[in-house]
């Protein structure tokens, strides 16, 4: 659980913050600090592999093996610019794709760079296994060339209710334009 206080502004300088709220301020102004602000370590973290096996639009027409469609096509204006992507992918503990999935990645990418090559990812992580139950929340900029991309872990359900974090992505192979599997390294800063 957080531990927060109030430390009441004097001037330029902010007071010894108590565990008691604090409001003596000229101005009534006050600053909202957490005792959790410069935590260095996780309370969770654990690395997951996401699989996305894309049908259609530039990706293959595997119907069956398929966890993610274009449903909305690129325009004209270069790299892929517009395309939207929804997917339903298997998240795995280890590399393999055959694996027994963990969770489910549900939801969206689009690319929304006119001038480079980058996404925009929304989606949850569906825990129903042995080792956790519930959800977890990231979304954030996918700069696809760059070698690792930290996305906003925004909250969750269950095991992981209200978790906050980052999950750092790194594309862990690539297959044409029918597969990808990234590295997700998920460091959790706020459990409850």
């Amino acid at each position: 659980m957080l531990k927060h206080c109030f430390v009441p502004r004097h001037g330029n300088k902010v007071a010894h913050a108590s565990p008691k709220p604090a409001f003596a301020s000229k101005e009534g102004s006050r600053i909202w600090l957490s005792s959790n602000k410069h935590q260095k370590q996780p309370c969770k973290h654990f690395v997951l592999y996401y699989h996305d096996i894309l049908f259609g639009g530039f990706g293959g027409d595997d119907l069956a093996n398929s966890t993610s469609a274009v449903v909305a096509n690129a325009t004209q204006l270069g790299n892929f610019f517009g395309m939207l992507v929804v997917f339903d992918d298997p998240v795995t503990k280890d590399q393999n794709l055959n694996s027994p999935p963990v969770a489910r990645a549900q939801g969206f990418y689009f690319y929304d760079l006119k001038n480079s090559f980058g996404a925009w990812f929304a989606f949850t992580l569906v825990f129903n296994s042995t080792d956790y139950k519930g959800t977890l929340d990231i979304m954030g900029a996918d700069p696809i060339k760059a070698k690792t991309r930290d996305l906003s872990v925004v909250g969750g359900t269950g095991d992981f209710l209200m978790a906050r974090g980052v999950a750092t992505l790194q594309t862990d192979a690539l297959e044409g334009t029918v597969y990808f599997r990234l590295k997700m390294d998920i460091k959790l800063y706020e459990c409850y």
